[in-house]
């Protein structure tokens, strides 16, 4: 037994001195981390300070049941269990039970309430008991930043969200990935947790913490009105024809700022959302979109003028034993240059480049490639599509590799990779690079703005720029895009329908086709640019660039501009509506009513809140467009001449 106790003091010995060091540093790390917390997200905003995104703060709140005393835990348990029954709407008595049960079982991390806001938790904090802090109390607060879209699902793959890759890590799609590790993100703390039972940690209340700093805010190019007109364009049409997928970019013209993306694709239930970011990532053939491409090169190099006559026979030609034909039945027989583009002639493009390209192909894919065609426009955002565009060598190159080029197959470009080289002709000849942010902030301190970046400074002659803006205008007042025309408001653009995956075997029985519409507006002095694209319309409604992508654009371009209806759609100005004359009738009765006395405009469309208030000598400020949500002075307030009312709209 001597000898036994011996081996005993010997050991704690060696324990408390020879191997103390290693066991304290060992209970250390397995009863207490360092914990990171989060920075916040810097903020997304529009380009006239509308919050597009925003890291918005989650809290749980738990309890620590066996810090309190005896004493203050009896006094305070039950009003702190009725407070809690009145936000949850659990019974007293069962908060009672668990948090008396939680005591008893030494729970010093005893769940009350999970992922709640701000609001909520200023609420819970100053419950009874839980008010007493987190020494006399055993309260305990656990923050998470949650990001949300004050817009919804609107531009959402565009602005950016949180997603998981197949390995379970998270990437940011959008502005939010783009431009997260360099501004958004910030730079996290840390704080201590003490380890207080089987998988629970409870954090060292102001114990060696270091505070997180939130990430800057980014200012996008985005506009809210633009983006909501776009968004709703796009997904009206894609509803109706039951497409695939589709996508639209607005440009401002001179800048290159985007001021509307959307991406909508259709799930399995036939509703659509922003499911990828088709604009940016899908590279594809382009079709007829492209054919003013091949013009150009072919004007600029000036194989051919916009007079030269072509040949485009009955609608049906060979080239190296393969046939091309034109939409038209019949086809167009002998037109010039410039009226094969107008009428969006495949056999004309393809005749134009094979003449004067097949001896040397080299020339016409050196002309494409001076406009960079060939190269991706090195955008921030992750995952841009990789343009296509093959010569002689490549694997894919043969004799009908220029004819079919000439009228957009067998290459690959993205959307914004086309909308791009059509906004520079708008910009008489000045390629600029598409931009998504104007600058960061911290606050109200500028952290770094971002202006325009030009990729060419001149793509063509004044001579070739000045007659295919000519033509373009033309596709539209006489050419294909004739159906779009208004004598009111001037359009310029090219349609574009290409078949899509012709390669698959049923193809014959089940056609698919892409359908497009490129250009700017208004035509003479133009302000912007857009691309519309709509994968896989449903064939039995409609699959032609004019009919399916077309009227999209055109609604765009009147929207921005007129906010009013499409005039030449109005077949006479004398035609009466009961719906109509109703609904004047109880407008103009509210602003006779209601003289001195403010009225609920709630639910009235603005354009029609405006003028009853403004009848009555209100000054009216109006936030956002739609129907009326709230207003400043309440209903049946009275009311004096040049008081400012506040119209908040959906």
């Amino acid at each position: 037994m001597f000898i036994f106790a011996l081996a005993v003091v010997f050991k704690l010995l060696s324990i408390q001195f020879v191997q103390g060091d290693k066991y304290r540093g060992l209970a250390e790390t397995r009863t207490i981390k360092n914990v990171v917390i989060p920075a916040n997200r810097g903020n997304v905003y529009s380009a006239n300070g509308n919050l597009l995104a925003t890291s918005v703060p989650k809290y749980d709140i738990r309890i620590d049941a066996i810090t309190p005393s005896s004493a203050t835990f009896e006094k305070y348990l039950k009003p702190l269990c009725d407070s809690l029954s009145k936000f949850s709407g659990k019974p007293s008595s069962y908060y009672q039970k668990e948090i008396r049960k939680a005591r008893a079982n030494k729970n010093r991390y005893y769940l009350l309430a999970r992922n709640i806001g701000y609001s909520d938790y200023i609420r819970v904090r100053n419950f009874p008991l839980l008010n007493l802090g987190a020494f006399k109390g055993g309260l305990i607060v656990e923050q998470t930043t949650k990001r949300e879209h004050p817009m919804g699902g609107i531009a959402q793959r565009s602005i950016g969200y949180e997603r998981f890759d197949e390995d379970g890590n998270v990437t940011r799609a959008g502005i939010d990935g783009a431009f997260g590790a360099k501004y958004l993100r910030g730079k996290d703390g840390q704080r201590l947790k003490q380890k207080i039972g089987k998988g629970q940690w409870k954090p060292i209340v102001d114990y060696n913490q270091i505070e997180p700093q939130d990430g800057y805010d980014v200012y996008t190019t985005i506009s809210v009105n633009i983006q909501d007109i776009a968004h709703h364009a796009l997904l009206q049409q894609l509803e109706y024809y039951e497409a695939e997928h589709g996508c639209v970019v607005v440009m401002e013209v001179e800048t290159g700022e985007i001021r509307a993306i959307s991406n909508l694709g259709r799930t399995s239930k036939g509703t659509y959302y922003e499911k990828l970011n088709y604009a940016v990532g899908e590279a594809h053939e382009p079709g007829s979109t492209f054919k003013v491409m091949a013009l150009m090169a072919a004007l600029e190099d000036k194989v051919i003028d916009t007079s030269t006559v072509i040949d485009t026979k009955s609608g049906r030609k060979m080239f190296y034993g393969r046939p091309i034909t034109d939409s038209h039945h019949g086809g167009y027989g002998k037109i010039s240059a410039a009226r094969a583009l107008e009428v969006s002639s495949n056999i004309g493009l393809a005749t134009i480049v094979d003449e004067n390209y097949s001896d040397n192909p080299k020339k016409f894919i050196n002309r494409l490639k001076s406009w960079s065609l060939n190269k991706p426009l090195g955008l921030p955002i992750i995952g841009e599509g990789q343009p296509e565009i093959p010569e002689p060598g490549d694997e894919i190159w043969s004799k009908n590799a220029l004819p079919s080029m000439a009228y957009g197959y067998n290459m690959e470009l993205t959307p914004l990779q086309t909308l791009t080289f059509y906004n520079a002709i708008a910009n008489n000849g000045v390629m600029v690079k598409p931009r998504f942010i104007k600058e960061v902030r911290e606050l109200n301190k500028q952290i770094e703005v971002f202006d325009r970046e030009i990729i060419n400074n001149k793509i063509c002659s004044d001579k070739t720029l000045n007659e295919i803006q000519e033509i373009l205008k033309n596709a539209v007042v006489r050419g294909t895009g004739r159906r779009l025309y208004s004598p009111y408001f001037s359009m310029a653009g090219k349609t574009g329908t290409a078949k899509t995956e012709y390669w698959m075997e049923d193809y014959e029985d089940n056609p698919r086709y892409v359908s497009s519409f490129a250009g700017y507006f208004p035509a003479e002095n133009p302000k912007y640019s857009c691309i519309v694209v709509i994968h896989k319309p449903s064939t039995k409604k409609g699959y032609y660039g004019a009919d399916v992508s077309g009227p999209v654009f055109k609604r765009i371009a009147q929207k921005i501009f007129t906010d009013t209806p499409i005039v030449d759609e109005v077949r006479s100005l004398h035609v009466k509506d009961a719906d109509v004359e109703k609904e004047f009738d109880t407008y103009y009765g509210i602003s006779e009513k209601y003289k001195t006395i403010m009225p609920s405009v709630v639910g009235l469309p603005v354009m029609d809140a405006i003028p009853i208030l403004e009848n009555m000598g209100l000054k009216v400020q109006i936030n956002g467009v739609g129907e009326v949500v709230s207003q400043s002075i309440s209903k049946g307030e009275k009311i004096k001449k040049n008081q400012t009312v506040i119209i908040q709209a959906s």
